[in-house]
C-alpha cells in the first residue's frame, strides 16, 4: 500500500482565516495555489513553476491535443545490432504520446543512478551509434551518444512530450546488470534505502537523491520514475534474486520508501525552484492485493505526480492458475482466488481483487482519480499442457520444474509460444508464454512470421490452430490452441477500446503501457508478400484517437461537502504488523490533537475509505466503529459501484485528549486500502474538517 490520504489533506488548504489561539481555520477557497494539483504534497519550497505542467486547476497540460496520458515504456535493449528486434527512439510514435519512460536507469554501488559507462561505445544509452541505419545520426554537439541523444533531437521536435527515466525494474531493483551482461547483486533499492537492521540508510537516500538531480539536469530528462518492485513486508516478493538482501529488511521497507520519496519530491522541488523547470516524479506501483497488503496504506503516493499501476501480470505461469494477464473486472469465476476460498469467505463479500477496476478503487483511497494510470500489457503470457477451464481460461497447468525460488508453479509455455525466450541464469529458457503482441496475433492469424529464423524458430514450429476467445466480463481476450493445449493472454483493439473506454468514463488520468515494441501493425509486403504482423501503433493510435477529444480528468479527491472551519489535528495508521502476519489487517489509529480544543470523549471521527476493501470495520480497542455509507456491497462482478465507504470512530466517553496530547485505536479490516482521506470530526456537536499532515 502506498499513501495516507491523511497526509493529502494537507495539500487542500489555500487562503486560510486563522482564529487567534484555538488552532481552526475557516477556508474561503478550494482553489489550489500556484496550480499544484490537490493530493500533491507542498514541500514548502518556494517558487516551484507549477504551472509549467499544471493548468489552473492542477490538471496536467499535455502534449499532442490529449485530454488523459499516454505513456508508453521505451526500452534500452532492443537495438537491432545481431539478431535483436531493432525498436529505437526513431520508430516511437511520438504524436500519439503525451510521456515516455525511459527504462531502465539502475542504482550503482555507490547509491547513484546510473546508465552506464559513456566511454563504453556498446552502451545503448549514451554510448551506442547506428551507422549501419541512415535514418538515425547523432547530434555531434552533445556529450553523449546511443539512445539518449536521439531523445534530445525529438524533444526539440515534441517539447511536450515529457520523457521520464524509469529505475530499477524486475531485474534491477536488488542490483543491476553490467557491461558483459552479468547481474550484479548490489542491493540497489533495497539496501540505498534500508540498512540491514531494518532502520532508514538516510546517507543513501540523500546520496540517490541528488545524484537524480544532477542526472536530469545533465541529460535534460523533464522526471525520473521510480519502478520498485517492491517495497512491500511480504516474504519473498519481488525477484527471487533480490530475496537475500530484500527478506532481513522487511521490517523497514515502507519506513524507508516513504522517506526515499518524501526526500526526492524535496530535492526535485529545490531543482525546479532553481532552474524555473519542473521535474516530475512518478512511481509505477503493485497492483496485486498480495502485494498491496505489505505497502500498509501507500503513504509515499502524496509526493508522486501520479502512479502508474502495473495492472498486468495478474496471472502467470508463476503458479498454477490459467486467467487474464490484465483483466479490467472480476467475473466470479477466478481460479485462483476460488482455491483461496476469497469469494466463499464472508468478511471479504465476495470481492476478487486481481483486476484493473480493483486496482483502480484501491489507489482512489489516496488519491484524485487524474493521478492515477492503470497498465496494459503489449505481452502476452501463457502456459501449456493446460487441463480444465473453457477453452482454458480458468483451467490448471502445473509443473515440478519451477524456475528459483518457486517450490511451485505453472507449466509455462515455451518456444514458439514464448517468443523472447527470456533465460535463468544458467541459461535456460523461462517457460512464461511471453511474446510481443504482434508476434501473438501472427499465431492468432495462423500466420508463420518470416523472423522466425531468428529466434530460432521455424514454420514447422507453428502447429494447431490458435483461436481467439474474447470473455466481455472480463474485458480480456486470449488465444487457445486445442491441440497443444496451450494458452496466451492477449490485449488487442477490442479490450483495449473498453479500457479506455473505463478510463474516460471514471475520470481517470490515462494509460501506461509495457511496451512501445510490443505493438503492432499488419505489413501485406511481408514474408514473401503474404503479409505479417510486427511491430507498428495500432494500439497505441486507439488509444489516441480515444483520449484526444474527450472530457477532462477529475481533479479532486472528494466531491463531497466539508465543513468551513478546519482543526489541527493529525491522524495516522500505523503499527502494521508485517504482511504474512496481517490477517485481519489490524494498524493502530493514532490521532494527535494539535489545536486548543479539548477532544472530549464520545467525539466522533470520520473518514473515507476505498472501496477496494468490503464495508467490515471494527475496533479491537472498545471505540465503536460504523460504516456510515457503504459504496460497494457483495461481489464485484462487472466493477466496483462506488469510490469509497465513510467509516465513523466514536471514541470512547473515557477518552478526552487535550491540547498537545494523543490517543490511539486499532482498526480492523479485511482487504487493503490507500489512504484514509477525507477525514471530519465531530467534537460537542460541531463538525471540522482535520487537515492531516
Amino acid at each position: 500500500m502506498k499513501i495516507a490520504a491523511s497526509s493529502i489533506l494537507s495539500c487542500v488548504l489555500l487562503l486560510a482565516l486563522f482564529i487567534p489561539n484555538r488552532h481552526i481555520s475557516a477556508e474561503t477557497s478550494n482553489e489550489q495555489p500556484d496550480c499544484r494539483p490537490e493530493g500533491l504534497w507542498d514541500s514548502g519550497v518556494e517558487h516551484v513553476p507549477y504551472c509549467d505542467v499544471y493548468d489552473r486547476d492542477g490538471r496536467e497540460k499535455l502534449a499532442n491535443q490529449l485530454d488523459r496520458r499516454i505513456i508508453g515504456y521505451f526500452t534500452s535493449w532492443r537495438t537491432g545490432k545481431g539478431n535483436q528486434d531493432r525498436y529505437l527512439v526513431n520508430d516511437i510514435p511520438w504524436k500519439y504520446l503525451s510521456h515516455i519512460n525511459y527504462a531502465f536507469a539502475h542504482i550503482g554501488e555507490d547509491h547513484r543512478i546510473s546508465v552506464g559507462d559513456e566511454t563504453d561505445e556498446n552502451n545503448p544509452s549514451i554510448g551506442m551509434t547506428w551507422p549501419e541505419h541512415s535514418d538515425v545520426k547523432m547530434d555531434q554537439t552533445l556529450p553523449y551518444k546511443g539512445h539518449f541523444n536521439l531523445i534530445h533531437q525529438y524533444k526539440e521536435k515534441y517539447p511536450n512530450v515529457k520523457v521520464l527515466a524509469a529505475v530499477g525494474g524486475w531485474a534491477e531493483t536488488g542490483g543491476y546488470v553490467d557491461r558483459d551482461g552479468k547481474r550484479i547483486p548490489s542491493g540497489g533499492f533495497y539496501s540505498m534505502t534500508t540498512n540491514g537492521d531494518g532502520s532508514v540508510n538516510h546517507k543513501g537516500i540523500h546520496t540517490f537523491a541528488e545524484s537524480v538531480v544532477a542526472f536530469l539536469r545533465k541529460y535534460e530528462i523533464d522526471g525520473i520514475d521510480i519502478d520498485y518492485e517492491y517495497p512491500t513486508s511480504m516474504q519473498d516478493a519481488g525477484n527471487p534474486a533480490d530475496w537475500n538482501i530484500a527478506n532481513p529488511r522487511r521490517n523497514g521497507l515502507n519506513k524507508s520508501f516513504e522517506a526515499l520519496m518524501k526526500i526526492l519530491r524535496e530535492k526535485l522541488d529545490q531543482a525546479s525552484a532553481e532552474d524555473g523547470k519542473y521535474y516530475m516524479l512518478t512511481i509505477a506501483a503493485p497492483s496485486s492485493a498480495y502485494l498491496l497488503r505489505g505497502m500498509e496504506t501507500f503513504k509515499p503516493l502524496r509526493y508522486v505526480d501520479y502512479v502508474n499501476i502495473m495492472s498486468y501480470d495478474l496471472h502467470g505461469a508463476w503458479n498454477e492458475f490459467v486467467g487474464p494477464n490484465a483483466s479490467l473486472f472480476d467475473n466470479g469465476e477466478d481460479a485462483e482466488l476460488k482455491h483461496s476460498n476469497i469469494y466463499t469467505t464472508p468478511e471479504y463479500e465476495g470481492i476478487g481483487y486481481l483486476n484493473t477496476d480493483w486496482a483502480y478503487h484501491y489507489f482512489r483511497g489516496a488519491m484524485e482519480s487524474g493521478r492515477i494510470n492503470i497498465g496494459v500489457p503489449y505481452y502476452t503470457r501463457g502456459w501449456k499442457n493446460v487441463n480444465g477451464g473453457v477453452n482454458g481460461l480458468w483451467g490448471t497447468s502445473k509443473s515440478a520444474d519451477c524456475p528459483q525460488g518457486l517450490r511451485q508453479c505453472g507449466d509455462g509455455a515455451t518456444g514458439i509460444d514464448n517468443i523472447w525466450h527470456d533465460k535463468d541464469e544458467q541459461g535456460n529458457e523461462i517457460g512464461a508464454g511471453a511474446n510481443p503482441m504482434w508476434h501473438a496475433k501472427n499465431l492468432e492469424k495462423g500466420i508463420a512470421g518470416s523472423y522466425l529464423e531468428r529466434y530460432g524458430l521455424s514454420k514447422a514450429d507453428l502447429t494447431g490452430a490458435y483461436q481467439r476467445h474474447y470473455d466481455a466480463g472480463l474485458a480480456a481476450p486470449w488465444l487457445w490452441n486445442p491441440e497443444k493445449k496451450v494458452f496466451l493472454s492477449t490485449e488487442d483493439e477490442e479490450s483495449i477500446k473498453t479500457k479506455a473506454d473505463y478510463v474516460v468514463d471514471k475520470g481517470i488520468g490515462g494509460v501506461m503501457f509495457w511496451d512501445l515494441s510490443g505493438d503492432y501493425d499488419w505489413y501485406p509486403e511481408r514474408n514473401g508478400n503474404k503479409g505479417e504482423y510486427d511491430i507498428g501503433n495500432t494500439l497505441t493510435s486507439t488509444l489516441y484517437h480515444k483520449f484526444s477529444d474527450t472530457t477532462p480528468y477529475d481533479n479532486r479527491l472528494s466531491t463531497s461537502p466539508f465543513p468551513d472551519e478546519s482543526l489541527d489535528v493529525d491522524i495516522e495508521l500505523t503499527n502494521f504488523p508485517l504482511g504474512d502476519q496481517n490477517y485481519p489487517i489490524h494498524p493502530v489509529m493514532k490521532l494527535i490533537n494539535n489545536s486548543d480544543v479539548t477532544i472530549t470523549g464520545g467525539s466522533v471521527i470520520e473518514f473515507d475509505v476505498p472501496t477496494s476493501t468490503s464495508p467490515r470495520f471494527g475496533s479491537w480497542s472498545g471505540d465503536q466503529v460504523e460504516v456510515i455509507a457503504k459504496g460497494h456491497t457483495g461481489p464485484n462482478i462487472g466493477g466496483l459501484t462506488g469510490d469509497f465507504h465513510r467509516i465513523g470512530v466514536t471514541l470512547s466517553s473515557w477518552k478526552t485528549i487535550k491540547p498537545g496530547e494523543a490517543a490511539e485505536f486499532q482498526l480492523v479490516y479485511y482487504l487493503p486500502i490507500s489512504g484514509p482521506s477525507n477525514f471530519t470530526i465531530s467534537i460537542d456537536g460541531k463538525k471540522y474538517r482535520l487537515n492531516v499532515k
